[in-house]
């Protein structure tokens, strides 16, 4: 059992990338987005980001999510933002060997990608503030950094690394 987190800013490809790899692994695939409260979704079609106060729910909802996989034995890829080191944390307390793939490219890129989806209700004007509240994984995190290129590439660069025994990531801490 492997539980699998694509994490990275609107626009870098998470949830391309996670489609396929959970497709490679023969893996549940659960998209972040869709386990966002309604109020959240309509902040941030509004072009409102959203705070902590926002996403601990959220983040709550995601993190049981994946404890039930992991009790259940289920190998699951998620695709969730994940911006900071304490939503990475809230989401170990559901999977403490939580593998992390790390997204990341540069703001021209993303922004253009951002521009050309038409079905996604993160408007590319908040691709600022997400960019501001990313904090990147540290080493003590174990990821898989991948630069955002053509979603083939992607899966190409990291689907080998995660077919190894690549460490989790650091443990949870103490509450």
């Amino acid at each position: 059992m492997t539980i699998v987190l694509v994490m990275g800013v609107s626009g870098s490809g998470k949830t391309t990338l996670g489609r396929a790899l959970a497709r490679e692994l023969n893996a549940e695939f659960l998209e972040g987005d869709k386990f966002h409260p309604e109020g959240n979704v309509a902040k941030m079609s509004r072009g409102e980001p959203l705070d902590d106060a926002d996403r601990w729910p959220w983040l709550d909802r995601l993190s049981r999510e994946l404890a039930r996989a992991s009790a259940a034995g289920r190998t699951v890829v998620l695709a969730c933002s994940a911006l900071k080191r304490s939503y990475r944390d809230r989401l170990r307390r559901g999977a403490p060997r939580l593998r992390l793939v790390f997204l990341k490219g540069n703001k021209a890129l993303i922004l253009e990608r951002m521009r050309a989806r038409t079905d996604h209700f993160m408007p590319p004007g908040l691709l600022d503030s997400q960019l501001a509240a990313l904090e990147e994984p540290g080493f003590d995190e174990s990821p898989i950094v991948i630069d955002v290129t053509p979603p083939a590439e992607i899966l190409m660069g990291c689907l080998p690394h995660l077919l190894r025994e690549a460490p989790s990531s650091a443990p949870p801490p103490a509450y």
